[in-house]
């Protein structure tokens, strides 16, 4: 999970980046104006590139990857906020309630 506090500073460097790249076609180059203008994720896609994160680990082979992008607000104190568990994914147990399963002696 990666949180933007400032967007507009995100969309910048995204749009900076689309700009000095010579390698990029015109009418390709404001397509991609566009889509970072509107979607966060779009930008950060133009700034991570996915292979360079992991193109050094040694054993792996990235074979995909993809960005999305959500708007939350977004409170660590809150109980809804579990970072070690997906939404419908389920605990060791199976319970997926995050309560201890019940023990027998």
């Amino acid at each position: 999970m990666l949180e933007v506090a400032e967007p507009e500073e995100l969309t910048g460097a995204a749009l900076d980046r689309v700009e000095t790249d010579e390698l990029m076609p015109e009418e390709e180059r404001a397509h991609a104006s566009s889509s970072v203008r509107d979607d966060a994720a779009e930008a950060l896609a133009y700034l991570v590139d996915p292979f360079d994160l992991i193109g050094d680990v040694p054993g792996v082979e990235l074979a995909q990857a993809s960005w999305s992008c959500e708007q939350v607000d977004y409170d660590p104190d809150a109980g809804d906020w579990d970072i070690d568990e997906e939404d419908g994914e389920t605990d060791e147990d199976g319970r997926g309630d995050g309560t201890e399963p019940a023990r027998h002696p």
